[in-house]
C-alpha cells in the first residue's frame, strides 16, 4: 500500500506542476509563480519521483503532459481552487468582503439594480463587483463567486437556486399598430418579427404554441433585449418581451401588449454558484435577498 505521506505531495510542488501543466511552459509557470525556471523544473521532477510516474513528455525545450499527466493536472486544479476557496472562506469576516456576480445587461438594468440599494442597505459589509455578459460564464477562467443566468441549472460543479420564470408576450408601438385590434396569434404572422439573438427560437415556438407554422422570414435580428425594447418603441416591428422588464415602456404608452398570450417556457432565472462558493457569506446573503426580492 503506497504511503500517506507519498500520496499527500507539498502544495509547492502542485502549483508549479498546476501551472506548468496550465501555461504548457516551465518558464511561463516561473514567471506566473514569480520562481526561477529551475525551481518550477525542480518541483515538478521532485513530484513525478514521488509519485513514481511521468506527468509531461520533455520534447527538446517543450513540456508535454502525458496521459497520466492530464487527468492529473484536470484533478489538481480542482483540488487547489478548492483549497484557495476554504482558505477565502476562513480568513473572511463581517467587514471588508467583496462579492463578484456575473448578470445579464437588461436583466441587471431594469431589474437588479433598481431593487439593489436595498441589498447594499442590509449588507454594507460586502463590496458587490458586477460583471455583465452574454456569453456563458466560465467559472474555471474567471473570478466570479456567481451568477445571474437564463437557462437551466446544469452545469457541473455547481449549485442553482431558481429566482423566477420569465412571462414574454408579444408588443408593439402604438404607433405601429394604429388602431388595430390585434385578435389571434395568426394576424402576427404577416408582421415584422424583432428577434433576440440570445432567443433565436422564441418566435418559432411562440407561433408553435399557438398551433401555427412559424414563418419562413426570420426578421430584423438585435443582439440585446434593449435594443430589441428600443426597435420595438421605434416602430420597427412586434417584439416577444419579457413583461417585467418593460414595465416602463408600458407604463408610458410606449409599448402595448398585443396578445396575453405569454410563451410557455421551461427555462428561467437562476442564481449559479460553484459548489466551492456555495457557503461563502457574501454569496449566502446575496441569495437569500434574491429569493426574498423574487416572493414579492
Amino acid at each position: 500500500m503506497l504511503g500517506q505521506r507519498r500520496l499527500i505531495p507539498s502544495t509547492s510542488m502542485l502549483m508549479a506542476f498546476e501551472a506548468s501543466a496550465r501555461n504548457g511552459s516551465f518558464t511561463l509557470a516561473a514567471q506566473e509563480l514569480n520562481l526561477t525556471q529551475g525551481a518550477i523544473s525542480r518541483q515538478v521532477n521532485a513530484l513525478e519521483e514521488q509519485l513514481g510516474v511521468s506527468l509531461f513528455k520533455r520534447v527538446k525545450k517543450s513540456i508535454i503532459l502525458t496521459d497520466v499527466g492530464k487527468i492529473y493536472a484536470d484533478e489538481i486544479a480542482g483540488a487547489l481552487r478548492t483549497i484557495r476557496n476554504a482558505s477565502l472562506n476562513a480568513v473572511s469576516d463581517t467587514k471588508g468582503q467583496t462579492l463578484n456576480v456575473a448578470i445579464l445587461p437588461t436583466f441587471g438594468m431594469r431589474w437588479l439594480m433598481p431593487k439593489f440599494p436595498d441589498f447594499l442597505s442590509k449588507n454594507p459589509q460586502i463590496t458587490v463587483n458586477f460583471t455583465s455578459k452574454l456569453s456563458p460564464f466560465d467559472f474555471n477562467s474567471e473570478d466570479l463567486h456567481c451568477a445571474i443566468h437564463f437557462g437551466h441549472p446544469d452545469w457541473a460543479g455547481t449549485e442553482g437556486t431558481f429566482l423566477m420564470s420569465e412571462q414574454a408576450v408579444p408588443v408593439a408601438a402604438p404607433s405601429f399598430i394604429g388602431d388595430h385590434t390585434v385578435r389571434d396569434a395568426e394576424e402576427i404572422l404577416d408582421m415584422p418579427l424583432l428577434h433576440i439573438e440570445t432567443r433565436p427560437a422564441a418566435w418559432d415556438e411562440w407561433f408553435k404554441q399557438n398551433d401555427l407554422k412559424p414563418p419562413k422570414d426570420k426578421g430584423m435580428v438585435l443582439e440585446q433585449f434593449s435594443m430589441v425594447t428600443q426597435a420595438a418603441v421605434a416602430g420597427l416591428g412586434v417584439a416577444l418581451l419579457p413583461h417585467f422588464l418593460i414595465n416602463t415602456e408600458l407604463d408610458r404608452g410606449e409599448l402595448e401588449i398585443l396578445m396575453d398570450n405569454p410563451l410557455e417556457n421551461s427555462a428561467g432565472y437562476y442564481l449559479i454558484t460553484p459548489s466551492s462558493h456555495s457557503n461563502y457569506a457574501p454569496v449566502k446573503a446575496l441569495k437569500s435577498w434574491l429569493l426574498e426580492q423574487t416572493e414579492t
